[in-house]
């Protein structure tokens, strides 16, 4: 007998408890995204391979290891898989002239693709939900978008995420630091491990972000970013950090906070948890006015950010444990029980028709005792069992029995049915009952 095929390393099934608990999250940030004014779009997974390179910079580690790229046999084109989606975002806002409109609020999710060593938080299929904002240039669109992050963090009761802060000022200020962080780390170029001399003249800046203890001294001491920020950057920051303060939403600056992308300017932020091991980044973001000109467009403003669903979810799980599983498992309203030949259609029939009046409807499949199927109408979590067998057909009724209150089972045509189920469920307001 041959062995089961396995799903790709770090590409996961994601089975039906745990899609549920997808589906109500989808549903709550899809909600807190109308609240703010987005609006969705949908771009393709696969996208032209010289897109990220000129996007995400060619020497970061993102396209130099990690993206599955590959070459179309029928025409030759470099093709990758999305390992991001701002710069798809960006390029389908250039492409169909979105800007011509005004600013543009938008809104995208769905899978990414890195091939990293996965581990718990970091797998080579993950999932996004991405903000981007174009058109926006003062600091008033940056604090929005981090205090939208602490609204959310509250409306799915999420504690323990810790917001970061920095600036990465504008490129002609990251260009003097890079001159002289450089010449700086070449005064300790043998103290640095073998990433860190890679980046020393293609990626510096990244230098500064590395998890190697044995650097840490040596970074402390490098020169900082900030202090190399003009008039402007600066009084861009304080208009960011005076609308945090009137929300009341805390921070820390974090001078070392660069993020991954060559694209970034000016405000980036991170949300952070102690609560997920070593993958505590849940949701990151800034500024990035000038990826819209580098990708051949008009030069517009723009600041985004994406969260990590597989982590959230991680951190929802972690801190509700079984009970947000518990709660996301989907229920049917009815479970439509059948006995005997004469009642399979009309139980079929019944079933539809309740859909039809906006019911959850599950009915039986595949034979069974009627106690079988009692019991499987019970498991289901259903409030309501309708039960149709052999007398109820012939006489067009169905009985209609209450699974989760100790009353009484009763008898209605089947033309009421779905009155029935619905004074159950919401009331006989002519009798007065609620």
């Amino acid at each position: 007998m041959s062995q089961t095929i396995q799903a790709i390393r770090g590409m996961n099934d994601i089975l039906p408890d745990e899609a549920e608990l997808w589906e109500r999250f989808d549903d709550a940030v899809r909600g807190w995204l109308r609240a703010y004014g987005y609006r969705p779009i949908r771009m393709p997974i696969v996208e032209p391979t010289p897109l990220f390179a000129r996007a995400i910079g060619e020497v970061t580690d993102i396209v130099e290891k990690e993206m599955y790229s590959f070459v179309d046999a029928l025409n030759g084109e470099a093709l990758t898989l999305r390992p991001e989606g701002t710069a798809s975002c960006v390029r389908a806002v250039l492409q169909h002239s979105l800007l011509h409109a005004g600013p543009q609020r938008l809104w995208y999710a769905g899978p990414m693709f890195r091939h990293e060593r996965p581990q718990k938080g970091r797998y080579r299929q993950f999932h996004q939900f991405g903000v981007e904002a174009f058109g926006y240039a003062g600091p008033d669109i940056d604090a929005e978008q981090i205090v939208m992050c602490a609204r959310l963090w509250d409306e799915l009761a999420l504690s323990g995420i810790r917001l970061e802060i920095n600036s990465l000022g504008s490129t002609e200020e990251r260009q003097r630091h890079r001159a002289e962080l450089i010449a700086y780390l070449e005064c300790h170029r043998e103290a640095l491990d073998a990433d860190a001399r890679r980046r020393l003249h293609s990626n510096p800046l990244r230098i500064l972000d590395s998890k190697n203890p044995h650097l840490q001294e040596l970074i402390e001491g490098a020169p900082k970013l900030m202090d190399f920020l003009g008039e402007a950057s600066l009084e861009h920051f304080a208009g960011v950090q005076a609308l945090l303060k009137e929300a009341g939403v805390p921070y820390r600056i974090n001078p070392r906070l660069v993020r991954g992308l060559d694209y970034y300017n000016l405000t980036v932020f991170e949300w952070i948890t102690d609560k997920l091991g070593a993958q505590g980044t849940v949701c990151a973001g800034g500024r990035y006015d000038g990826l819209i000109g580098q990708l051949g467009g008009k030069p517009a403003p723009a600041c985004g950010f994406a969260m990590g669903v597989e982590r959230l979810i991680a951190l929802l799980r972690e801190e509700q444990g079984g009970v947000a599983v518990q709660a996301a498992r989907a229920e049917p309203d009815v479970y439509v029980v059948h006995q005997g030949a004469e009642a399979l259609a009309p139980a079929f029939r019944a079933a539809e028709d309740l859909r039809g009046a906006g019911f959850d409807v599950l009915w039986h499949c595949g034979g069974g005792s009627f106690k079988s199927q009692m019991k499987r109408a019970d498991a289901s979590g259903a409030q309501v069992a309708v039960i149709i067998g052999d007398d109820e057909a012939r006489e067009g009724s169905a009985s209609l029995k209450p699974l989760r209150e100790d009353a009484a089972q009763r008898r209605v045509p089947l033309e009421r049915l779905a009155e029935a189920i619905g004074d159950y469920f919401f009331g006989d307001e002519e009798d007065g009952n609620v």
